[in-house]
């Protein structure tokens, strides 16, 4: 029997976005479509629905599920082992809270508290769920956007070590604040519209993107002041490769919002790696150089 992908999120309780989501990221693979573009879907899918929200439930990630394809009952034990693991895991990051509150002297402080409460309610499978949201969300309904998105979701999704500082515990959890967030998530759909809109040979995009990124940090590294006279002939080789002229990038930078910043600094806290990472010092290098060669122009 074929359905069509609302008849389908009605049989199985799902919303639609989540079926399109997982049809998206390859965890539910596409059959066919009508000659109108809409995806049709069969008992087969229906049924692989059902055993991935199960799975789902019990923590196993999409990247896992993704790799299971048309294996049985041996690779569902597997999953689950990994579930039980991942448990055991969110035990340990408990452990570690407690042990922590419980090694200074007097009553827990209130961060400690609010710490252990929010734990419980964000672990890995939560914080799966919100990422899931966040890209189909973000993604909207610009099909390069959504896909690009699910190409960076795993790197979005830091693991949480079995022995995470204290400083690694409250990155996680402003993480999923900021995944959350529907304001955040309106201003990055509202700023990347008009870019991911266009057509685009997104090949030789990430090249010009390496190149910008190639002459910014070096000029960072090497010293280079910026808004110093070395630094305006640099600034201007940047803006003639992304096809921007000062205004339209100051313009650029003006619009951008933070936390978009802030969240690859999360996963790097969660990662243990250091911060800043080099595009972010470069982009950095070409606002400090943007803006004061335009003050004092």
């Amino acid at each position: 029997m074929s359905y069509t992908i609302g008849r389908l999120a009605k049989l199985t309780g799902l919303p639609v976005k989540t079926i399109r989501f997982y049809s998206d990221a390859g965890v539910l693979p596409e059959r066919e479509r009508t000659p109108a573009g809409y995806r049709i879907y069969g008992d087969e899918d229906r049924a692989r629905l059902e055993l991935i929200r199960t799975l789902r439930e019990i923590g196993v990630d999409l990247a896992t599920i993704r790799s299971l394809g048309d294996r049985r009952l041996r690779d569902v034990l597997d999953l689950h082992l990994k579930a039980v693991e991942t448990q055991l895991k969110s035990l340990q990051r408990t452990r570690t809270v407690l042990r922590a509150t419980l090694a200074r002297d007097g009553d827990p402080a209130e961060e400690d508290l609010q710490r252990l409460h929010a734990l419980g309610r964000v672990g890995a499978a939560e914080m799966e769920l919100l990422l899931d949201e966040f890209v189909d969300e973000v993604g909207g309904d610009i099909e390069a956007r959504h896909e690009w998105l699910t190409q960076l979701r795993d790197a979005m999704l830091p693991e949480l070590p079995e022995e995470p500082t204290a400083a690694q515990l409250d990155a996680w959890l402003e993480l999923a604040e900021l995944l959350a967030d529907e304001d955040h998530r309106e201003s990055l759909r509202r700023q990347s519209s008009d870019f991911w809109s266009e057509e685009r040979d997104f090949d030789a995009w990430h090249e010009i993107n390496a190149q910008v990124l190639r002459e910014a940090l070096t000029a960072a590294q090497a010293g280079v002041e910026p808004g110093s006279p070395e630094s305006e002939p640099i600034l201007d080789r940047v803006l003639a490769l992304l096809g921007q002229s000062r205004e339209e990038m100051l313009r650029v930078f003006d619009e951008h919002d933070p936390r978009a910043a802030r969240l690859w600094e999360l996963v790097a806290i969660i990662e243990d790696r250091p911060w800043p990472s080099e595009p972010t010092v470069a982009y950095g290098w070409i606002e400090a150089t943007l803006r004061r060669l335009t003050r004092t122009g």
